[in-house]
């Protein structure tokens, strides 16, 4: 079956009989101390939970999972990990994803992918932070829309205290994109802080 033909049913468990479906909840806890850039936020009524979901990308077919394709956007890779970006002029400073090399979910990552994992997430936060203006590397995982292993890195801003925890990503959707240079500028120091800090190689795709 495919995505648009495959039946689907209302998920069923105690939590899932339990939750309020077709209900507006009360969203006032979101804003003001909650989420420090909010001041009212409204959500839409709780939908009908259907199963099973619809495939992510690359879940029924790994050839056509982005993340293992070679790709322009890999500022830097060893053998288990790479780190992309520049897919986009964003408006925050950096942001990146880093996934393994090969087409594996956290649930199935073998230990030398798992391993390195720790390791490679503080190069790219201490990377990240080497940009001027740059406190913290927020690192994020949903993977929700693709079935390989990846987390994002956002750089949050010196002082943007309404940019902290996970509000974060919907600043990325307001702010203006800066200066395409700057941008640029801002990867170079990343590439180059994460090829000095350890093994791999800056922009792997370009040596061919």
């Amino acid at each position: 079956m495919t995505r648009d033909d495959s039946p689907q049913s209302p998920a069923d468990s105690p939590w899932h009989r339990w939750s309020p479906i077709g209900e507006t909840l009360d969203a006032s806890g979101v804003s003001g101390a909650g989420v420090p850039s909010i001041t009212s936020l409204r959500f839409l009524p709780l939908a009908e939970m259907l199963t099973p979901e619809n495939p992510r990308h690359g879940e029924t077919d790994p050839s056509e999972c982005g993340h293992c394709r070679p790709s322009p956007h890999t500022i830097w890779a060893n053998d288990t990990w790479a780190v992309r970006s520049g897919f986009a002029v964003p408006g925050l400073p950096f942001i990146a994803t880093i996934s393994p090399r090969a087409h594996v979910l956290l649930e199935s990552a073998p230990l030398d992918v798992l391993s390195a994992m720790g390791p490679v997430l503080q190069r790219v936060s201490n990377a990240v932070k080497r940009i001027p203006g740059v406190a913290r590397c927020h690192l994020m995982r949903w993977n929700d829309g693709s079935a390989h292993l990846h987390l994002w890195a956002y750089a949050r801003p010196e002082g943007m205290m309404q940019g902290r925890g996970a509000i974060l990503p919907f600043w990325e959707q307001v702010l203006p994109a800066m200066p395409e240079e700057m941008a640029h500028e801002h990867i170079e120091i990343v590439a180059r802080a994460l090829e000095a800090s350890g093994d791999g190689a800056y922009y792997p795709e370009r040596r061919g």
